[in-house]
């Protein structure tokens, strides 16, 4: 919960915009913070209305971590707390990210036309008006070598060679062919915002954009059990100043979105529905600035199983599950303020991020320091919870 919510109504948002097209058959689970219960509720979605799993776990942390999940998600004897367009127009609460206690996490630099974008934002020092000359000097070589390149693999070692004979090798490419992922902490537990929230923009930053992204729910033993969209707001001009900056340009005050719910893989939804989506940008702008792309997970440069077990292992634990965002291909260059510049936010824009078994998240662009201050964290949700009674459910 982040102090008074902004009202989701002023986005007009409704089922049929934010639900899979497939929702009917699809197991969806999330959060809402309920105003009757007076807090936090894990919910699963049926035919439109939300049911309460909160007095059978609490936690949605706990509920992923169930040897049982498939088995409670079909209980018949769960509370009904209202229908999804409730929550959506903020007459019985409102929609929250779907996660909790999990660790936030990314995996940056694995697609390839991305990764140009990143070395062009090293090159350029954060300046948006170097980036565009970079782009065209860069983007022909490095580019055509790495299309279809597997990370890790004999050809790319041979393309690392050639690249620093060259002198055009950078960190981002290291992450991006080289052995190891970049995986790196996106926002704390409990601070991550849902569909409808605004999305915050540090207000030292000119050059921004959002990053359209697949979120992955993985459980505490590494099983990968679900997936959602993701916002990985990314600050351009911030970490192209410097990669020890990237704390900085990722992780501010509602600069993470995920939602509009998980969708729990089952024999309709596996991974390999997640391997074979597409997921698309639309930025609308109080300025009539309009802007779409898409993401097509085929062209991703290394498997999410591998990113997964990058991510959790013997010497990398979470106890309480983790989600990992799944990078992106679209690195948007589509000029706004002036010729040469490529884009960035506005205070205002509205980005929705879809993809058409996982639904649509959407949110509004706001300055984070204008945004509603995280207050809600791990000990207030443990504190709520043992208040209603709940707290052996956690």
């Amino acid at each position: 919960m982040r102090g008074e919510a902004i009202m989701t109504s002023a986005l007009n948002l409704e089922p049929g915009r934010v639900l899979p097209v497939d929702s009917d058959a699809a197991l969806l689970v999330g959060r809402v913070w309920s105003e009757e219960a007076g807090g936090p509720c894990v919910v699963v979605l049926r035919d439109g209305i939300l049911h309460d799993l909160t007095h059978v776990t609490a936690t949605v942390a706990g509920l992923l971590d169930a040897p049982d999940l498939s088995e409670i998600l079909a209980r018949p004897d769960l509370p009904v707390l209202g229908p999804l367009e409730d929550f959506l127009s903020g007459r019985a609460g409102r929609l929250l990210a779907p996660i909790d206690l999990q660790a936030v996490k990314a995996a940056g630099v694995t697609f390839a036309d991305s990764m140009i974008e990143r070395v062009i934002e090293e090159q350029a020092g954060g300046d948006a008006a170097e980036a565009d000359a970079i782009r065209a000097r860069l983007a022909p070589v490095i580019g055509e070598s790495l299309r279809g390149l597997k990370a890790g693999s004999d050809a790319a070692a041979k393309i690392k060679s050639l690249l620093q004979e060259m002198g055009l090798w950078s960190q981002y490419l290291e992450v991006g062919i080289g052995p190891d992922a970049e995986i790196f902490t996106k926002a704390q537990p409990m601070s991550a915002v849902g569909c409808g929230d605004a999305i915050g923009i540090h207000p030292i930053s000119e050059w921004n954009n959002p990053e359209p992204e697949i979120v992955l729910a993985i459980r505490s033993d590494g099983a990968i059990v679900g997936a959602t969209l993701g916002n990985d707001v990314n600050l351009r001009d911030v970490e192209g100043r410097s990669a020890l900056l990237l704390g900085k340009a990722k992780d501010n005050n509602a600069s993470c979105a995920i939602g509009p719910l998980i969708r729990i893989f089952d024999d309709g939804f596996t991974l390999a529905d997640v391997e074979r989506a597409v997921v698309t940008l639309s930025v609308t702008g109080p300025d009539g600035f309009e802007m779409t792309g898409e993401s097509r997970m085929e062209a991703i440069s290394r498997s999410p199983e591998d990113l997964t077990r990058q991510m959790i292992n013997r010497s990398h634990q979470y106890p309480d599950g983790a989600v990992l965002f799944l990078g992106t291909l679209f690195a948007p260059v589509q000029d706004r303020r002036a010729a040469g510049q490529g884009f960035t936010h506005e205070i205002g824009d509205l980005v929705e991020i879809a993809s058409p078994r996982l639904g649509t998240l959407v949110n509004r662009v706001q300055r984070s320091d204008a945004c509603p201050e995280w207050n809600f964290g791990s000990r207030a949700l443990i504190a709520n919870l043992v208040a209603r009674g709940l707290g052996d459910r956690i």
